[in-house]
């Protein structure tokens, strides 16, 4: 496994953020919101957005190799009648793509979600054609709940996604 840190994000992660971040290949798979092509101004704006929520139910990391960031991870308590679960999202540079980063920073993430809130769930929505991501939640313990077909728009297509779970029980370092 390639060597990685997680930490709060710095306003200097801009310009590497920006670098790794713009890649179709990372935004086809993920919410509009995020944005492609992914430029300095859309970096400054998220890091700066992470910062200022960092004492909100949240924990948003970035994913560091040798220095740069290049990728992020985070966790976000819901709230209203979903308020004992937590969405998990991520994404990661496809240079590093394949190399166990992802699976061990999601069990990072999880073991500090779990201790720090009170959640009983962390749950995520991959697009059920990214195999990548599944197979990450699948080795960390994820358990696919289903498949919500035709559930998302994206780039003028109609997808499918998954919805996979842990619940604090279930989960194991």
């Amino acid at each position: 496994m390639k060597e990685f840190k997680l930490r709060t994000w710095k306003i200097e992660d801009a310009k590497a953020l920006a670098q790794s971040a713009n890649n179709l290949n990372i935004a086809k798979n993920l919410r509009n919101v995020f944005p492609n092509p992914y430029t300095l101004e859309d970096a400054v704006w998220y890091i700066n957005d992470s910062i200022a929520n960092v004492e909100k139910k949240q924990i948003n990391y970035a994913i560091v190799v040798d220095g740069k960031a290049v990728g992020s991870i985070g966790i976000f308590v819901k709230d209203d009648v979903y308020e004992k679960s937590a969405e998990l999202g991520y994404w990661l540079s496809e240079d590093y793509w394949r190399k166990g980063i992802m699976s061990k920073a999601v069990q990072i993430i999880c073991k500090a979600a779990f201790e720090r809130f009170d959640i009983i769930r962390i749950f995520a929505e991959p697009f059920a054609d990214n195999a990548g991501s599944r197979r990450v939640l699948e080795k960390v313990g994820f358990t696919c709940e289903g498949t919500m077909r035709n559930g998302v728009y994206k780039n003028g297509e109609v997808h499918s996604y998954c919805m996979y779970s842990i619940l604090r029980e279930e989960f194991t370092v």
